[in-house]
């Protein structure tokens, strides 16, 4: 009761703040009523183009929610203390990221009750089955474990002996929602573009880049606001991991883009030329295209250079170009591209509708709104022990520093 209590209580901003985007949804929701009652015709999508910006936020959102892997991982199997402040928050915005996933593949279905012919006629062989099973499975591994933390730091107890085993269960699981996504696409030999072997670590190496910088710019947010820190060492670390998984997509992009062209394959080269060079005049996605490359050669010089990762105020700034680099790659480029040009060569224009633009943004409302309860619920049981609050630094001779005023008072 005191978690649900914390939920619906806090100051005048916190509840202009979910009334704001309690109005977003709103209208997300009549936009989406609208799209229920005419079909996927009001969107800008058609029959050469059957995936565009629903299906392409998913597919990046997927990799948001296997980031909590990077603080988890290193935490609870190398027992790496500096991350315990922040492998909570890791593991809420996974939960959240995941049923985003999820309401994008809902809106993209149309007919929402056709979501039930997977369940009620599951089939083994397809990819798509699995996929459905492994993100649902993952959701309820990441619910178990974030319940199970708030109720022990809550009581203050340690976390349960038996949580641990689900931990280590849910960092295999990670990888392999990411992975079995990537096998969506790969599995497709009509699509040049996609197929290829290294489309899964291509999508865990993006994954593990965008979803930690994400984190790291929540943290520091979450610092500014509340006064909880989760310490210079973690965010340091969090930001090398960048640096690495950064490096290896690009270094994963430009292997693909060396085998299209000096192979000269046709196929694969018109869909590279359609992305970065341009093929006519519906090359919509040019602009997006080389906008993702310069960003990714932008993000990854600034992380490269110790002088600027370590400056906090340089780091936000790398993250949030990190951020938008893989968004675009991702979320826009990937998906659209595979069908430009179609197999018949046709190269088809694909813009967003309004309403199917409004419908997205209303999706990541709910998300925002569920990172926003689920925070403010953590901090506030953390805020009533303020040893669970307060950041205490490694050298014991220091004194604690202050860290706001609300380590002994509600979080609002």
């Amino acid at each position: 009761m005191f978690m649900l209590e914390k939920a619906v209580t806090g100051s005048r901003k916190y509840w202009t703040w979910i009334s704001a985007l309690l109005l977003v949804i709103l209208v997300a929701f009549y936009y989406y009523m609208r799209q229920f009652d005419y079909g996927l015709g009001l969107t800008g999508m058609g029959r050469n183009i059957s995936w565009g910006l629903y299906i392409g936020q998913f597919t990046f959102m997927v990799g948001v929610a296997a980031s909590a892997v990077m603080v988890v991982l290193p935490y609870y199997l190398h027992d790496h203390k500096e991350f315990h402040r922040m492998t909570i928050l890791g593991e809420l915005l996974a939960v959240a990221s995941v049923v985003v996933c999820m309401l994008f593949i809902f809106v993209d279905i149309g007919q929402p009750m056709r979501i039930l012919n997977v369940l009620l006629y599951p089939q083994f062989h397809s990819v798509m089955f699995w996929d459905m099973a492994s993100l649902s499975g993952y959701l309820l591994l990441n619910i178990i474990i974030t319940l199970a933390a708030l109720h022990a730091e809550q009581k203050g107890l340690p976390v349960a002996r038996w949580v641990r085993y689900v931990i280590l269960l849910s960092i295999p699981w990670a990888v392999s929602i990411h992975t079995v996504t990537a096998f969506l696409y790969a599995g497709l030999p009509g699509r040049p573009f996609w197929l290829t072997a290294i489309m899964a670590p291509r999508f865990l190496a993006s994954a593990f880049a965008s979803g930690p910088a994400l984190l790291i710019l929540l943290c520091m947010l979450v610092r500014r606001l509340t006064g909880y820190d989760v310490g210079r060492k973690a965010i340091d670390a969090l930001a090398v991991i960048i640096t690495y998984a950064m490096a290896m997509n690009v270094f994963f992009l430009s292997l693909e883009i060396f085998t299209a062209y000096y192979s000269r394959i046709p196929d694969l080269t018109e869909d590279f030329n359609n992305l970065y060079l341009g093929i006519g005049p519906h090359s919509t996605l040019l602009p997006w295209g080389r906008a993702s490359i310069v960003l990714m050669v932008i993000s990854l010089g600034m992380l490269l250079l110790p002088r600027l990762r370590r400056n906090h105020v340089t780091l936000v700034v790398a993250c949030v170009v990190t951020y938008l680099a893989l968004w675009i790659d991702k979320g826009i480029c990937l998906v659209v591209g595979g069908f430009m040009p179609s197999p018949f060569g046709f190269v088809s224009r694909y813009v967003p509708t309004f309403p199917e633009v409004m419908i997205t943004v209303g999706v990541y409302a709910i998300g925002i709104l569920m990172v926003t309860v689920l925070y403010k619920v953590t901090l506030a049981v953390k805020a009533a022990d303020p040893t669970q609050f307060a950041y205490v630094p490694e050298d014991k001779h220091k004194a604690t520093p202050a860290v706001g005023t609300l380590a002994a008072t509600e979080v609002k």
